[in-house]
């Protein structure tokens, strides 16, 4: 049964969830490959104590063991917050078909700041964006208190 990007972004945003109980920055990510849930991460930089420990990073790397190939060609990955530089570049170099991702991040986020990702991939921008761009307004209230 193939799903749409709303039901893989779901999954992706219980990840954010779990970042967010654990006190990190409230991003999750998903990849799928033919329908298949291959990986999901949460960001993890507090608890790695690791500036590179981004969902992206994690979800990416997981993927990649997962189906034994340096190259996501035929694999999507789905993350509540529009990725950094750092994991634009991964994306890149992962090359992977489609990208699909919630909020926009208009301070750091790679398309604010002209980081291109492979030419072949797909970007697909806004998906359950309200529920993403709450997560992360609740995570800085709490800080902020």
């Amino acid at each position: 049964m193939e799903r749409d990007d709303a039901y893989y972004m779901q999954i992706a945003l219980q990840e954010a969830e779990k970042a967010l109980d654990e006190g990190e920055i409230p991003v999750g990510a998903v990849v799928v490959c033919h329908d298949k849930i291959v990986a999901k991460a949460h960001n993890q930089t507090e608890r790695l104590n690791d500036a590179t420990a981004h969902a992206e990073m994690l979800a990416l790397t997981a993927a990649m063991h997962a189906i034994g190939a340096k190259y996501l060609t035929e694999c999507t990955l789905y993350v509540t917050l529009e990725p950094c530089q750092m994991c634009s570049g991964a994306m890149y170099w992962a090359k992977l078909k489609k990208v699909v991702y919630g909020a926009s991040d208009p301070l750091r986020g790679y398309a604010h700041l002209g980081c291109p990702l492979h030419p072949k991939t797909q970007v697909v921008r806004g998906v359950l964006a309200e529920r993403s761009e709450n997560l992360v307004k609740t995570f800085f209230q709490k800080i902020r208190r």
